[in-house]
């Protein structure tokens, strides 16, 4: 959703912010909306939204003929491999390592889905002061070994990269340049008719070059069929998710100060969603001039070296920024090689987005930890941006609080759990062993 950097000093931290979409037909979802300038000294407006009833529908589906409805998805079927809007098939050996090889469609909504503008400019105000946040917190190393001190105990992923984050404080490595490429993911509550977060995301966020495309695909679809659909392609919002997100990689490229370096894409052995990633790749290489290498992490650890200056190379090339598209979870660490380069990269002078200190500021548990009363002050001055992400926080609550485990055992319909993992797929083991434990 949102681009943009500090003034620059001693220290530079660079941060971009998408909005999560939930594209379908239902009014609650979100729209894919367009990135903005962070920059302070100008204000974050929204670019233009769809303003309608969040209970009213998008379209009455069933007014319109079958015949009607396979034209769009013909339509959009063709668009969407034309542009590039496509993902490896799993049903073909190679698709995830060999670029052309098994190609399909992504998963799209057939039409974008109304938000109101309202609640589309709060989280465009909300997301600098995030971003502020989560810089703040990685800052402060303490914070998050003593916040995740007792998750250590319980989880093993969770712990060994504490014990790297651990390292990193005993040899006092600091991140003079620092970049954050995130994704604020929100619900509209219907009932108190509140902008909700449900997470921040520091880590290997998906779809910026997706999210373009799929605002395109809207676009294109409702110049040809919008009259018919009683919808207008100029109000849905213009997306810039890819250059956004290249243009702060290019910042921290440039900040590094090395123009023979690479930036180095860390991603998994095999990644159906590979062309997302070449999106950025493509704009990087063509708008600025900036090479991008691809390496998993057990290639990290084969080819990797820090030398004694602090420069990583890998494979020989000088690497100036590692882009993590893996590394969020315990899949992604099958044996000690894989640790090794986390640790490897992590002990270099390379701009790692994430450090370990923002992938670890956006856990779960530090989530729930700012939601206590008076610990958002611990990192903010402004009392009206207090207010303002506390307006937009859940109720959330620790496993450590008996009274809400009796409330949620009561009635579970009222509440999700949420594990301590990215990527999604966790929460319905996640609920059985939760109510299993009381059995």
């Amino acid at each position: 959703m949102v681009g943009g950097c500090s003034s620059l000093s001693s220290s530079t931290f660079i941060t971009t912010t998408t909005l999560s979409s939930s594209l379908n037909l239902i009014p609650r979802s979100f729209l894919s909306h367009s990135p903005l300038n962070l920059r302070k000294s100008a204000p974050l407006r929204c670019v233009s939204s769809l303003t309608m009833k969040p209970q009213k529908p998008i379209l009455d589906s069933e007014k319109f003929d079958d015949g009607f409805v396979q034209k769009l998805v013909y339509d959009a079927l063709v668009w969407s491999s034309l542009h590039g809007l496509v993902v490896g098939d799993k049903t073909y050996q190679k698709s995830g390592t060999v670029p052309g090889v098994g190609m399909m469609h992504a998963p799209i909504a057939l039409l974008p889905t109304p938000f109101p503008e309202s609640y589309w400019n709060q989280a465009c105000e909300v997301a600098p002061i995030f971003n502020e946040l989560v810089d703040r917190i990685s800052l402060d190393g303490q914070f998050i070994q003593d916040c995740l001190s007792r998750t250590k105990k319980a989880d093993v992923f969770t712990s060994r990269l504490l014990d790297i984050h651990s390292k990193m404080l005993e040899s006092n490595k600091r991140e003079d340049i620092r970049l954050g490429l995130h994704r604020s993911d929100y619900m509209l509550d219907e009932e108190t008719k509140s902008l909700l977060q449900i997470e921040m995301n520091t880590i290997s966020c998906s779809f910026p070059g997706f999210g373009r495309l799929v605002t395109e695909l809207h676009q294109s679809l409702l110049r040809s069929y919008g009259d018919h659909l009683g919808l207008d392609s100029e109000r849905v919002p213009r997306n810039g998710s890819t250059t956004q997100f290249a243009d702060a990689m290019a910042r921290a490229w440039l900040e590094y100060n090395n123009p023979r370096a690479v930036v180095m894409a860390v991603v998994q052995p095999e990644e159906r969603n590979m062309y997302d990633q070449h999106w950025l790749s493509s704009v990087l290489r063509e708008k600025h001039n900036i090479v991008t290498i691809r390496k998993s992490l057990a290639e990290v650890e084969k080819e990797g070296r820090v030398h004694e200056d602090g420069t990583l190379t890998v494979g020989g090339q000088a690497v100036s920024v590692v882009y993590y598209r893996s590394g969020y979870t315990p899949r992604d660490y099958p044996s000690e090689s894989e640790w090794n380069a986390r640790l490897l990269i992590e002990q270099s002078s390379a701009v790692k987005c994430p450090s370990i200190a923002y992938h670890l500021a956006g856990t779960k548990k530090i989530q729930q930890e700012l939601a206590k009363p008076g610990v958002l002050e611990r990192f903010m001055d402004n009392k009206d941006d207090i207010a303002k992400l506390r307006k937009c926080f859940a109720g959330l609550w620790s496993l450590d609080d008996q009274e809400i485990i009796k409330k949620a055992i009561e009635k579970p319909e009222l509440f999700v759990m949420k594990p301590q993992r990215e990527g999604g797929g966790y929460n319905p083991i996640e609920f059985l062993l939760f109510f299993l434990s009381y059995f």
